[in-house]
């Protein structure tokens, strides 16, 4: 993958919908207010063949499973697992990692008051200062190693080491702190990566329904977006299921075109 301009990570007030930038990023031809509508997808330049998935839906296509010879061994894919500050990055890799997660986790001190802020309410006391590294066993034919991306922007430089040789990434969103997730969503639109959005359930629930969230992130409905636990292996297992079904449709395509 060719370097990319790392993320931005702008500090707006809280606020959730209202508060965020996306009619700054997408202006709908309609009201605000109301069912959110997902924006157009651009039409591909003159000459140029499109490079879009078709619209993700739901409980289309599958685990793959299969592709290798018996005895030999899965194939190694590499997954990153990216987001704002406080998302629930590190939660997502250490709760589906078949081995015991490398962390680089550093208490945090008043001197990252006003600066890292886990948003109102969190009793988060650490935050990753490098990245976070877990691998899962899906089938017989293929190993997924993890990859977690720092969320401040004094680590922004790292993205492009920890994308490199990616086949898709996990976006994890906080839906109530919205503004937070532009930069991840920028920086693997610009990379051209196949993504997912993953909203993490913070105890049980989300501040906005799901087609609320797609609107105000400003993705269209080709990129999937999903709810998940990321305390709960099963819920981050199945989200990882939609990023490598994405994933192997690019490769498909792409070796076919």
């Amino acid at each position: 993958m060719d370097s990319v301009r790392s993320p931005e990570w702008p500090v707006p007030p809280q606020g959730g919908l209202a508060a965020n930038s996306a009619p700054g990023r997408y202006a709908p031809t309609g009201s605000v207010t109301g069912r959110a509508v997902a924006p157009a997808v651009p039409a591909a330049p003159a000459g140029q063949l499109p490079d879009a998935p078709p619209p993700y839906r739901p409980g289309e296509g599958g685990a793959p499973g299969g592709r290798t010879h018996p005895g030999s061994a899965p194939i190694p894919v590499k997954i990153v697992v990216a987001g704002g500050f406080g998302v629930g990055k590190t939660t997502t890799v250490g709760a589906i990692s078949e081995i015991a997660p490398l962390t680089t986790e550093a208490v945090m001190t008043t001197a990252g008051i006003g600066i890292d802020e886990p948003g109102v309410g969190s009793d988060k006391t650490t935050t990753t200062v490098a990245m976070d590294f877990g691998c899962v066993t899906i089938d017989q034919s293929l190993k997924l190693y993890l990859f977690g991306t720092p969320g401040q922007s004094r680590f922004g430089f790292m993205w492009d080491d920890l994308a490199r040789g990616a086949l898709g990434a996990l976006v994890v969103v906080d839906s109530a702190r919205l503004d937070d997730c532009y930069p991840a969503i920028d920086y693997f639109e610009r990379a051209r990566l196949p993504f997912v959005v993953g909203v993490n359930a913070f105890n049980g629930r989300l501040a906005h329904d799901l087609d609320s969230i797609r609107w105000a992130l400003a993705v269209n409905e080709q990129v999937p977006l999903v709810q998940f636990d990321a305390r709960d292996r099963l819920s981050v297992r199945d989200a990882l299921l939609v990023v490598l079904d994405r994933a192997l449709d690019r490769a498909t395509r792409e070796a076919r075109a």
